[in-house]
């Protein structure tokens, strides 16, 4: 339905994960029984969730331990992971300045060269770990480290931007990459993203993604909605996104995951989108909560150290327990932050849905609430994880 915001001007209502809700159906399913298992470019996970490819979230040990558990995390190759051959230091310095001189170092910081031997020696370690080298880049930096990633041998590359399309106009003596092409000769899967729209996700999916990325700017540590106003209340985003999914499947036969990312931070979060057809979500400041995770009790976004227009910010997420218990439990909280696995299993017994397939046909009332997407770092504060 449209409404009406002016006489030049039309608006859709969207709506965001806090503004639904999930309604019992005439069955319930011992949870221990539900099926959670999904598949990404021919890789199965048991459990539908991927760490954020963001400094303070994911490193080469994070990675290969949530691989361990069933689950998938994401090595940012633009960050410190490559551009420091220790990068102990440089988290350490991340995680002792103020607010004030927080942007400004994280402009020195990643001013340092990206080297391509530190991407290569990462995706060995991970491998080496027993882990998934799972990894992400920008369009830009996929077309220049394309073939070392290749070489390295990794598993799964995820192209990630703020929003990424097939139709991309370049100045002029600039070849923009050719995701089609890219994905084509590629030797491993490539998920894209991120987008928000049933048109762009249709053609993402045409290019040859194993994966599509839905969510732009609606997390606690990004702040791309304040700062350039795009953006799209993460519950639309992804059930759009997954008619183009159903769509591309009626017509080629290809089931291509959605991934729901951002604005997600307890277990209720991630049983929501999946509800609205997500296959699995990304999430950031709830694995940045880990003991032993890379940003020392902190969080940020990737576009912070942009030299020409941050769009991220710090925030102070603190310890709260280790990876198994915030992944898999035993919950040490109340909040839906513990055991994220056990409450999207507990949804699904709830719900009466067996299976990741069933969870998405369940049915979905609207429920507005004060907290609005919008909202989501007040959410966070709330939490606990803004302080």
């Amino acid at each position: 339905m449209d409404i009406q915001l002016g006489r030049g001007k039309t608006a859709r209502r969207a709506y965001g994960i806090d503004e639904i809700a999930l309604v019992p159906g005439g069955r319930t399913v011992d949870p221990n029984v539900t099926d959670t298992r999904w598949t990404i470019g021919g890789i199965e996970r048991t459990i539908p969730i991927i760490a954020s490819a963001m400094d303070g979230v994911v490193d080469v040990q994070t990675a290969i331990k949530l691989a361990q558990l069933g689950a998938l995390g994401v090595l940012n190759l633009e960050g410190i992971q490559t551009r420091y051959d220790d990068p102990e230091p440089i988290l350490d310095r991340i995680a002792s300045v103020g607010k004030d001189e927080f942007v400004p170092l994280m402009q020195e910081l990643y001013a340092e060269p990206i080297k391509e031997a530190l991407i290569a020696k990462r995706i060995q370690e991970m491998k080496a770990g027993g882990g998934i080298a799972a990894v992400s880049a920008t369009p830009i930096a996929a077309q220049k480290f394309g073939s070392v990633i290749a070489e390295a041998g990794a598993d799964i590359l995820f192209i990630q931007a703020t929003v990424v399309s097939t139709n991309h106009v370049s100045p002029e003596g600039v070849t923009p990459l050719d995701l089609a092409k890219f994905c084509k000769e590629m030797p491993m899967p490539v998920a894209l993203g991120n987008c928000v729209t049933y048109e762009v996700t249709l053609q993402l999916l045409e290019a040859g993604a194993a994966a599509v990325l839905v969510g732009i700017g609606p997390g606690a540590a990004c702040t791309s909605r304040g700062v350039l106003g795009i953006g799209v209340p993460q519950a639309t985003a992804v059930a759009d996104c997954v008619a183009a999914r159903d769509e591309f499947y009626a017509k080629t036969g290809q089931y291509v995951p959605i991934i729901a990312d951002g604005g997600l931070v307890t277990g209720g979060d991630i049983c929501k989108c999946i509800a609205c057809g997500a296959d699995a979500v990304m999430i950031g400041s709830p694995f940045a909560r880990a003991a032993g995770a890379p940003g020392r009790g902190f969080h940020w976004g990737m576009a912070t150290p942009s030299p020409v227009l941050p769009r991220g910010t710090r925030i102070k997420v603190g310890t709260t327990g280790t990876l198994e218990e915030i992944l898999i439990g035993p919950a040490k909280l109340d909040d839906g932050t513990h055991n994220l696995l056990g409450a999207l299993k507990t949804s699904m017994g709830t719900l009466g849905a067996s299976t990741l397939k069933e969870m998405q046909q369940v049915e979905v009332a609207v429920a507005p609430s004060l907290l609005t997407e919008g909202k989501v770092y007040q959410k966070a504060q709330q939490l606990g994880m803004g302080k």
